[in-house]
Order: C-alpha cells, then sequence, then structure tokens
C-alpha cells in the first residue's frame, strides 16, 4: 500500500505542475518546440550518421530548411528582392553624356599595334646642347665699357650683348677710315688717271683694312655704318658684341671697367628649347641601341620624348660606360643643365605590340590590371588585361583586341564613378 501510495503521490505532483506550466503567458508549445530543437541537435550530435533520418516536418509546422533561415520566414522574399534590384552587386559600367565627359576631361583612342624595343634604363644628365651654344668673347685685348644684357635673360639673334673699348681696335678703324676714302677717290678718278699699281693698291689697302676691323670683332653692318659717316672721330675703337643665335644667357664673367683678353669668356648662351641629356650605358647595353632610337627621359614624375643623336666610341675612363647624347625638347623649361634624370631607350631589337598610355590602365578592386573599353558612345566598362611592361608614360598591355577604343585620358575618373554606383545604398 505504501508503495501505491507513493506512485499516487509523484502522479498527482505531475499534473499539478502540467496545469502550471499550461497557465504561464502561454509560452508552453514555444519552450516545447525549442526543448524538441535541442533534443534533435543533441540527437544528431551523438549519432552523425543519423543525422538526416527525420524529413518530416517541425514541430512548428515548417520545414527544417525554413526554420534555419532568420526566423521570420522572409529568406526566400529577401532573395527575390536582392535579385529584382541588384541589392549586393557592384556596378560593371557606367554611362556619360558627351557634357560630363569633357567636363571630366576624359579622352578615347583605338589601340593599335605598332613596333617597339626592349626598354635599356641608364642614369643621364641634362647638359647643353654643343650644336645650340655660342661663346661670347673677345679677339683683342679690351675694356668692358657697358652691359646691355644680364645672366638668364633670353636674347634674340643680333641683340647688343656688351660694348668694348680696344687701342687696337682703334688703330683699326682708322686705318680703315683712311683706306676707305682713298680707295673711293680713285674709284672717282678712273683708271684713265690713275695707274693700274695705284688702284690695285687702294684696293688692296680698303680690303684688308675692313677685314682686320671684322676681324676684331665688329659685324659688316657696323663696319659700313662707320664708313657711311666718314669721320675719323670716330674712330674710338668702342665696338659692341652682338648675339649670333637666340637663347638664354646662362653666364656673364666680368664685370663694367675690367680688362679682358682675346678668349675671356663674357657670356655664353645655349638655346635651352633644345637641350642633350648624357646617358651612361655599359659596353653591353650600348650595342643594342641605334642613332635615331626613341627615348624618354623621366624627371620630377614626367616623360619627355627624345631621340638618341650621338654615341661615343670611348669609355669613361673611372665609370666604364659609353657616352649616349639624347636630343630632348625641353617645353615648359622643366629641364635644366646639370639636372640627373632618368633615360629609358628603345633597343634595336624590335616586336609589335599594342601599346597604349600609362594613365589608361588601373588596379581594379582584386588587384588586376584592367582599361575601360568604351562598349558605346558613353558606355564605359573595365576590361582585365596583362601589363606587360612600362615604356615612361606609355604601356605595354595584353588582353584586348586591336582595333579597341579605350579611354586614354580620364580612366580613374571612370573607375570613380562605377564604384560609387556599385556601392550606392537602398534604402527599404
Amino acid at each position: 500500500m505504501n508503495t501505491i501510495f507513493r506512485r499516487l503521490v509523484i502522479v498527482s505532483s505531475f499534473l499539478m505542475s502540467a496545469t502550471v506550466f499550461a497557465q504561464q503567458d502561454g509560452h508552453d508549445a514555444n519552450e516545447e518546440h525549442q526543448h524538441d530543437a535541442v533534443a534533435a541537435h543533441a540527437d544528431a550530435d551523438h549519432n552523425p550518421g543519423e543525422e538526416h533520418a527525420e524529413d518530416g516536418p517541425a514541430p512548428n509546422g515548417h520545414a527544417h530548411d525554413e526554420a534555419a533561415g532568420d526566423g521570420h520566414g522572409h529568406d526566400e522574399e529577401s532573395s527575390e528582392h536582392d535579385d529584382g534590384h541588384g541589392h549586393g552587386e557592384e556596378a560593371s559600367d557606367t554611362e556619360l553624356s558627351e557634357a560630363q565627359q569633357a567636363e571630366a576631361g576624359i579622352e578615347t583612342l583605338i589601340v593599335k599595334r605598332r613596333t617597339v624595343g626592349e626598354r635599356i634604363r641608364a642614369p643621364g644628365e641634362v647638359i647643353r646642347n654643343a650644336y645650340r651654344t655660342e661663346i661670347v668673347s673677345p679677339r683683342i685685348p679690351a675694356q668692358v665699357v657697358r652691359r646691355h644684357a644680364r645672366v638668364g635673360e633670353r636674347v634674340k639673334k643680333g641683340q647688343k650683348l656688351v660694348t668694348l673699348s680696344s687701342v687696337d681696335m682703334a688703330e683699326a678703324q682708322g686705318a680703315l677710315i683712311e683706306a676707305d676714302y682713298e680707295y673711293r677717290r680713285v674709284k672717282k678718278l678712273g683708271r684713265k688717271v690713275v695707274s693700274e699699281k695705284r688702284f690695285v693698291a687702294a684696293q688692296i689697302a680698303y680690303r684688308q683694312a675692313f677685314a682686320k676691323v671684322r676681324a676684331f670683332g665688329m659685324t659688316t653692318a657696323q663696319v659700313e655704318q662707320l664708313l657711311k659717316r666718314g669721320d675719323g672721330t670716330d674712330a674710338t675703337g668702342e665696338f659692341t658684341l652682338l648675339a649670333s643665335l637666340g637663347g638664354t644667357i646662362v653666364e656673364d664673367q666680368f664685370v663694367i671697367g675690367e680688362i679682358v683678353e682675346p678668349g675671356h669668356v663674357l657670356f655664353e648662351i645655349t638655346d635651352e628649347d633644345l637641350l642633350w641629356v648624357e646617358a651612361r650605358l655599359t659596353p653591353e647595353a650600348a650595342s643594342k641601341v641605334v642613332i635615331g632610337a626613341p627615348a624618354k627621359i623621366g624627371v620630377r614624375g614626367t616623360w619627355l620624348p627624345g631621340k638618341v643623336i650621338q654615341s661615343r666610341h670611348a669609355l669613361d675612363e673611372t665609370t666604364r660606360t659609353l657616352a649616349l647624347h639624347v636630343e630632348v625638347p625641353n617645353e615648359n623649361d622643366t629641364l635644366h643643365r646639370g639636372q640627373f634624370v632618368t633615360v629609358l631607350i628603345e633597343g634595336r631589337q624590335r616586336e609589335p605590340a599594342i601599346v597604349v598610355p600609362l594613365e589608361a590602365v588601373l588596379r581594379s578592386a582584386d588587384g588586376d590590371w584592367q582599361v575601360f573599353v568604351e562598349t558605346a558612345p558613353g558606355r564605359f566598362e573595365p576590361q582585365e588585361i596583362t601589363l606587360v611592361r612600362t615604356f615612361g608614360d606609355e604601356a605595354i598591355i595584353e588582353g584586348i583586341p586591336e582595333g579597341t577604343r579605350i579611354v586614354s585620358k580620364g580612366a580613374f575618373f571612370i573607375q570613380s564613378e562605377i564604384a560609387k554606383s556599385g556601392f550606392a545604398v537602398h534604402n527599404h
């Protein structure tokens, strides 16, 4: 009896507990489902081979894969919404009007193959163009009287530079004025009056006197002006040196009143619009270069075009290198004498390749190289390419066919526009 009584007490207690749980905020069903889920996971952990033994519905009436979502049964709806609006996918192209392209400075070109050579890199130094440089110096001992130009000034051909005074020039000027007077007199008398010997002697004296003042530094126009006046008092010995070519004065080594000897450099004038760069190459590298080969000069992030015009044949005794001279147009006064630069020269071994501006090639988000192709007027999309090598401000690429129209300027702007479109936020 005691045993039966104890069992009745246990059953009664269980029924009372069940009644209490059923009255707690209507959460009994949820707790039951949670216990079932925990039990199911526990069974799966203890019996991995039976993880999919039961394919029936969960206690709440939904399939197991639906319950694995966000708990609200919205996974399928969210997926459909993403498909409709492209949420989560980056834009792959952009379209710009002609006005937008003009404002952004976007330019395009059609890629073509051209023959290029191997790249040879060498250090270089900007030097004067010896073929466009003038040294101004006196030919006789003289004193500096007046200065007409200064260092750094750009002068034109025929412009006054400096006025000198010389005793030797004064004597030569006096002799010329006298010889000119005598020569004009005998010519006026004629050969019928004066002897042939006198006529020839007067002629020779005039020519020699004329040549002497020219050799001392006077120009033909200056001599003619001196003789036009025909006044002996003009034989003062003063004469003015002029610029024989246009350019920039890079040196003026004198002061007013200084006595200068023949050969003393008063001015050095050079045409800095076309300078030379002296590149130093090993004999092996120099053997791959031909005269006229295209080159590029790198200075402060800018690449200037040039061409090889000279090659030395003797090695430098110190560096054991050969010097090549590259002629470079110096637009905007970018280069200056003594400046160190980087020189890239195309070698003699040449092959066809697709060459594009270096600024047309960018890194994509995943790190690959790409260019932007114009698929339709104003529509641009990225195209992955292989960057073979760079040559100054140009790049040799592979991966797009010849004849493709790509963005040559403004590629970074287009990349930014696509990135902004790809990461746009949608409000729901």
